[in-house]
Order: C-alpha cells, then structure tokens, then sequence
C-alpha cells in the first residue's frame, strides 16, 4: 500500500502577523509578480478571506478568482488587499548608487 499524504498549505503556518508580513516580504524580494499574488491569497485564507474581502471592498469571490492561480489582479486591487491586511509596502535600492551616476 503506498502513502497518503495531505495537502501542504502555507496558510496553515502563518499564525502571528509578524510570520505573514516576513512571509510577504520574502516573496516580495524573489521579484515575481505571481508569486507576489500566491503570497496574498495565503495570507488571506490564513487571516479568513471573508472579512479580508470586507475589509478590501472587494466581493469575496472577486477576492478569491483576483488571488487565484490563474488571477492577475490589478495593481489597485493588490494595493486594497495590502492596505486592508495593515501593511505597507515600501522602496529600497537595490544596490548602492554609484558615484558617477550622481546628478553633474
């Protein structure tokens, strides 16, 4: 008889909004749009996607098909999600500036 196994899912683990916020930010510093909108969608299931929604403005199935795999919201919808989740997103250079590239 071979093994079963369960399905693993990420939002079973965040617990505290400190894991949620690190969890976001990790995917937000791999660069990758989709993966950006995965990390939301399991930070809305692990925070109840139904009042997040609420929270959002947004219908809870509009939520759910924007966070889907086959979503891509736009980027007003993911602010309203980072907004109503109390995060903040913010900037920071990638690499130093170079000396040469200073305004003359």
């Amino acid at each position: 008889m071979g093994e079963t196994f369960s399905r693993y899912d990420a939002a079973e683990y965040l617990k505290s909004e400190e894991e949620m916020t690190l969890y976001l930010d990790a995917c937000l510093a791999e660069g990758d749009p989709a993966l950006v909108t995965h990390a939301l969608g399991v930070i809305a299931r692990a925070r109840g996607m139904s009042q997040l929604a609420l929270d959002a403005g947004i219908s809870r199935e509009g939520l759910y098909r924007a966070l889907s795999a086959d979503g891509n919201p736009e980027f007003a919808t993911v602010m309203k999600v980072i907004q109503a989740l109390g995060l903040k997103l913010h900037a920071e250079a990638a690499s130093p500036l170079e000396s040469s590239a200073a305004p003359r």
